[in-house]
């Protein structure tokens, strides 16, 4: 025998309507109206600001993290806020570009590169200066890896060896600035090396570590967009860290910032590139050595060459 069920009162055919324009499903009934038309002024934005190129199936992703900023700014609406940042709002600008900025890393990730930077720069210890730029560092745990590698290798902190940490997003660059990290995001890392390299929490701190001062004095920070049309620092570089963000560019935006890395990069540097990366779409401007790490195709070795000339 069927139990007897409250109806649910019926939607007139204008609510349907501004519900389905506002999710794409009908009945999903959202805090804030999110329309076809605010999705793609989000897309042309983080697009313009970022290069990043969110494909339709990110919109419940870009609608949720873009509504924690309506909160927080107590607007009501998607179209008050997008008037906000087309306005140039600097601030929120700088929010809105951090909420859907993708910060996922850890210790060691994609751990095969380390042995490889090694071999890398073992050749060219006491010989001048070493100088890495990670470029896209995140809450810092990739650039501390690079400066472990390179503190195993010379058996102690090297005084020739500058990381450059960058990142577009300022909030994760604030974290990675600080060196704190819980004990769970540590945990991959070699006891030996952990006690090395961090320091135990104790008291209010228990449960978190802290990157030992002497290694995180081998790195400087700073915010810096890949798509802006200049970079605020020289080369050359004896390796570049540009993993796991060109897959947010499209292709052309990818070939354009890879224009921009010739340059900087040593004649015989390297640069490393993420798991599903892949730049065969700029053999003009690199060829692959290794698995996902690639070095200066000669055409981009005599231009880079040329233009260290000049």
């Amino acid at each position: 025998m069927l139990k007897p069920t409250l109806a649910s009162p019926a939607l007139s055919k204008p609510q349907q309507a501004r519900i389905i324009s506002a999710t794409g499903v009908p009945g999903d009934d959202r805090e804030f109206l999110f329309t076809d038309q605010d999705f793609e002024r989000i897309r042309k934005l983080i697009y313009e600001r970022a290069g990043i190129s969110l494909s339709p199936i990110k919109r419940d992703m870009v609608y949720s993290r873009v509504a924690r900023r309506l909160r927080a700014t107590g607007l009501r609406s998607f179209t008050e806020y997008l008037r906000l940042l087309e306005q140039g709002d600097p601030v929120e600008m700088e929010a809105f570009t951090n909420s859907l900025t993708t910060n996922l890393t850890s210790f060691f990730r994609e751990e095969h590169h380390f042995p490889m930077l090694k071999e890398h720069l073992r050749p060219r210890m006491n010989k001048g200066a070493i100088t890495i730029w990670c470029s896209a560092s995140s809450t810092g745990e990739e650039p501390y890896s690079i400066a472990m590698t390179v503190a195993e290798l010379y058996g102690g902190i090297p005084s020739d060896v500058k990381i450059l940490a960058s990142d577009l997003d300022t909030s994760v660059l604030d974290k990675a600035r600080q060196g704190v990290y819980p004990l769970e995001r540590v945990s991959k890392i070699p006891e030996a090396m952990l006690r090395k390299y961090f320091i135990h929490g104790s008291g209010t701190q228990e449960g978190v570590v802290l990157v030992r001062p002497e290694l995180q004095a081998m790195l400087s920070f700073r915010q810096i967009n890949l798509l802006d049309s200049s970079w605020p620092m020289r080369g050359p570089f004896d390796a570049i860290f540009c993993r796991n963000v060109m897959i947010y560019f499209d292709k052309p935006t990818q070939h354009g910032i890879l224009e921009k890395f010739v340059p900087l990069l040593a004649e015989d540097g390297v640069l490393f590139a993420g798991h599903s990366e892949s730049f065969h779409h700029a053999d003009d401007l690199f060829k692959l050595r290794s698995k996902t790490v690639y070095e200066l195709a000669e055409p981009a070795k005599k231009r880079a060459c040329s233009a260290k000339r000049r």
